[in-house]
C-alpha cells in the first residue's frame, strides 16, 4: 500500500505541475478537468490520492497555519506549488465549500464521503471525535465554534455528514419500561425471574445451579429471583436492595424489566426505578395475610402504587400474585376481595380503571399466568389475557423524537472510561457527538453506546442505555445529573415555584420545613421559602391571601429553595422533569409539580 501511495502521488504532483504550467490561474480548463476525471474512474486505487488532494487544498486538518500546506510526498516542482496553493485556499475560503476544487465536482465529492476515513487515518487531528465526525468540514473553525458556545453553529452540519458514512446500528422495536412494584415479599423478583426463564433469556443451566444452591440455604422457592437479584446480600436475606435490570423482547416490543425494592428503607432506589419506568406493574399477593399487611397504612403497596404514578407510569398493571398457595388455591372470591379493597385506592391516586388499570391473577413460581393463558382446568372464572402478550398489546406511547437529547443519569461506573446509565427521555443521541452533562455545564463526547447491552451507534427516546463518555470522571458524574444536548441545553435551578399536594402528614408544614426532594433521578434537600397561596381542590381557584401554613389533603402552591442547583424544567414544557415527591421521615408526604423556575 505504502508503495502504491508513494507512486500515486508521484503520479498526481506531477499532474498538479503541469496543470499549473499549461493554465497558469489554476481555474482548469475544461479539458483539465476531464484529465482529471478520466483519471478518477481509470484508476483503482484512487483513494489515497484524493486524500493528499485534500490534504493539499485543506490546510486545516491538523495544523492551524494555512501558509505551510503539508505538500504531497515526492511534488514535481516546488516552486509552483504555492501558487496552486494560494489559488486553492481562496477556493476554500469561499462559503459553499463542499469540494476541495470547483472542477469535476461530482466525481471528487463521491470520492470524498467515501474515502474520507483512509485519508484521516494518515494525519489524525488532535481530537479523535473530529474524525468520527465530519473529515470534511474544516477542524479550525469547529475547534474556535465548540471554544465559544458548545457546537452552536456546528450541529447542522454534522448532521449533513453522518448518513453516507456510518450504517446506522440502533434497536427497530419499541423500547418498553416495565418497573415491578409492590410491598415487599410479594414476589417481584420471582416473577420478573419468570419471565425472563419463560422467554429464554435465562438458559436452563443457569436456573438449575440457582436452583441447587438455593435448595442448600433451605430457600427453593426463591430461585427465581436471583434472576434478578445478584448480588449476594440481596440473595442470603431475600430482599431487593437495588433496582434489578434485565430485558426481553417479544415479536413486537423490547421490555426493560426494572426490579424495584419492597422494603420501606429502599424507596429512594425505588423511586429512581419508577423514574425511568412507561408502564408499572403492582404485584400483590393474595396469601392470607400477606395482602392485608401490604396494603394496610404501613404497608408498601400504596406508597408504591402512589410513587409510580407520580413518577409518570402511563399504565398500571395489578397482578395478584400468589394464587397458587394452598391458602387460596386459585379462588375468585379471594381475587375479588384483594381487587376490590385497592381498586378505589388506585382510582383517588388518580388512575382509570377503563383505560390505564388491569388487574390480573397469575402464579410467579409457577409460571401460570404469565406468557400463557391460564388453564381452564384450574381456573375457570378469568379467561382474559396473559401478562407478556398483554403488556405487548399495549398501544405505542408517543414518544419524543425530535426534541433535544435530555437522559437523567441514574448509575454510573468506570469501565476503560466513565460509562453512564439512564433512560433517554427525548432526543437522539449519536457515536462521537458532544453532549453536556448538566448542572455542571461539563463538555463530553460520546464515545460508546448501548442499548440493553447491545452495542448501537444511536440511540432514541425510550431506551434504557448505558453511555461511555470522554472528557469527564466518574467522580464529577453523581446520580440524578442530565446528559443532554450541548446546544439546547436543560435549565437548572436553585429556587422555583411549585404546586403541591399534602398526601400525609401529622403537623403542619410552614415556611422554613425541609424535607427530601425527589425529581426524576436526583434526591435533594429542600427548604419551603415561602407559601403563595392554597389551592381548592375542587374548583382550582387560588386563595387571595398568603395562607400561614398548610395541612394534610391541602393543594398550596409555594416558593422552594434546594440545597444545590439541580436540572429541572416546567411540568407543562416537560413532565418527566418537572414532577417530584417530597420525602420525610421514612414517608412520602407530598408530590408536586414544578410551576416555574425563578433562579
Amino acid at each position: 500500500m505504502a508503495q502504491e501511495n508513494t507512486e500515486m502521488a508521484t503520479k498526481f504532483s506531477t499532474l498538479n505541475v503541469n496543470a499549473a504550467e499549461f493554465v497558469p490561474s489554476f481555474g482548469f480548463s475544461s479539458a483539465a478537468a476531464a484529465s482529471v476525471s478520466l483519471n478518477i474512474n481509470s484508476e483503482p486505487a484512487v483513494p489515497v490520492t484524493t486524500s493528499d488532494v485534500v490534504m493539499d487544498s485543506e490546510p486545516a486538518s491538523g495544523s492551524g497555519t494555512p501558509a505551510t500546506t503539508p505538500n504531497s510526498e515526492g511534488s514535481g516542482s516546488a516552486s509552483t506549488n504555492p501558487v496552486i496553493v494560494q489559488e486553492v485556499e481562496t477556493a476554500a475560503d469561499s462559503p459553499m465549500e463542499t469540494s476541495p476544487f470547483k472542477i469535476a465536482a461530482a466525481p471528487v465529492e463521491n470520492i470524498n464521503t467515501a474515502d474520507n476515513i483512509e485519508a484521516n487515518n494518515e494525519n489524525d487531528p488532535v481530537d479523535s471525535w473530529d474524525v468520527e465526525d465530519e473529515p470534511i468540514i474544516t477542524p479550525e473553525d469547529e475547534g474556535v465554534d465548540d471554544i465559544e458556545d458548545g457546537e452552536g453553529e456546528t450541529t447542522p452540519k454534522v448532521s449533513k455528514k453522518k448518513p453516507p458514512k456510518v450504517e446506522e446500528s440502533r434497536s427497530k422495536k419499541e423500547h418498553v419500561n416495565v418497573v415491578f412494584i409492590g410491598h415487599v415479599d410479594a414476589g417481584k423478583s420471582t416473577i420478573g425471574g419468570q419471565i425472563m426463564s419463560l422467554t429464554g433469556m435465562v438458559d436452563k443451566r443457569t436456573l438449575e445451579k440457582y436452583e441447587r444452591e438455593a435448595r442448600e440455604k433451605s430457600r427453593e422457592s426463591w430461585y427465581l429471583s436471583w434472576a434478578l437479584d445478584t448480588n449476594q446480600e440481596e440473595r442470603d436475606k431475600g430482599k431487593t436492595v437495588e433496582v434489578g435490570r434485565a430485558f426481553f423482547e417479544t415479536e413486537r416490543k423490547h421490555f426493560t424489566i426494572l426490579d424495584a425494592p419492597g422494603h420501606k428503607s429502599f424507596v429512594p432506589n425505588m423511586i429512581g426505578g419508577a423514574a425511568q419506568a412507561d408502564l408499572a406493574v403492582l404485584v400483590i399477593s393474595a396469601r392470607k395475610g400477606e395482602f392485608e399487611t401490604g396494603f394496610d397504612r404501613g404497608g408498601q403497596t400504596r406508597e408504591h402504587a402512589m410513587l409510580a404514578k407520580t413518577a409518570g407510569v402511563k399504565h398500571l398493571v395489578v397482578l395478584v400474585n400468589k394464587m397458587d398457595d394452598p391458602t387460596v388455591n386459585w379462588d375468585e372470591a379471594r381475587y375479588n376481595e384483594c381487587k376490590d379493597k385497592i381498586l378505589p385506592y388506585l382510582k383517588k391516586l388518580g388512575f382509570n380503571p377503563t383505560k390505564d388499570l388491569t388487574f390480573m391473577p397469575c402464579s410467579g413460581l409457577s409460571g401460570a399466568g404469565l406468557r400463557d393463558p391460564i388453564p381452564e382446568s384450574i381456573c375457570p372464572w378469568y379467561r382474559g389475557p396473559a401478562f407478556i402478550p398483554f403488556i405487548d398489546e399495549l398501544p405505542s406511547l408517543n414518544r419524543k423524537l425530535d426534541g433535544p437529547f435530555i437522559m437523567p443519569i441514574v448509575d454510573k461506573y468506570k469501565d476503560m472510561g466513565t460509562v453512564v446509565m439512564g433512560k433517554v427521555e427525548s432526543g437522539c443521541a449519536r457515536k462521537g457527538q458532544n453532549l453536556l452533562v448538566m448542572p455542571n455545564r461539563t463538555q463530553v463526547a460520546v464515545d460508546q453506546l448501548w442499548s440493553d447491552d447491545d452495542e448501537v451507534t444511536s440511540v432514541g427516546p425510550g431506551e434504557n442505555v448505558k453511555i461511555k463518555l470522554k472528557g469527564i470522571e466518574e467522580e464529577d458524574v453523581s446520580p440524578g445529573f442530565v446528559l443532554c444536548d450541548a446546544s439546547n441545553p436543560i435549565k437548572t435551578g436553585k429556587i422555583f415555584d411549585a404546586q403541591v399536594v399534602i398526601l400525609e402528614h401529622k403537623s403542619i408544614i410552614c415556611a422554613g420545613y425541609s424535607a427530601v426532594m425527589h425529581i426524576h433521578c436526583a434526591a435533594e434537600e429542600v427548604t419551603v421559602k415561602a407559601l403563595i397561596c392554597l389551592v381548592d381542590k375542587k374548583t382550582g381557584e387560588k386563595s387571595k391571601s398568603r395562607p400561614r401554613f398548610v395541612k394534610q389533603d391541602q393543594v398550596a402552591i409555594m416558593r422552594i429553595e434546594c440545597s444545590g442547583m439541580i436540572c429541572l424544567e416546567q411540568f407543562k414544557l416537560f413532565p418527566q422533569m418537572g414532577r417530584f415527591t417530597l420525602r420525610d421521615e421514612n414517608k412520602t408526604i407530598a408530590i408536586g409539580k414544578v410551576l416555574k423556575v425563578i433562579e
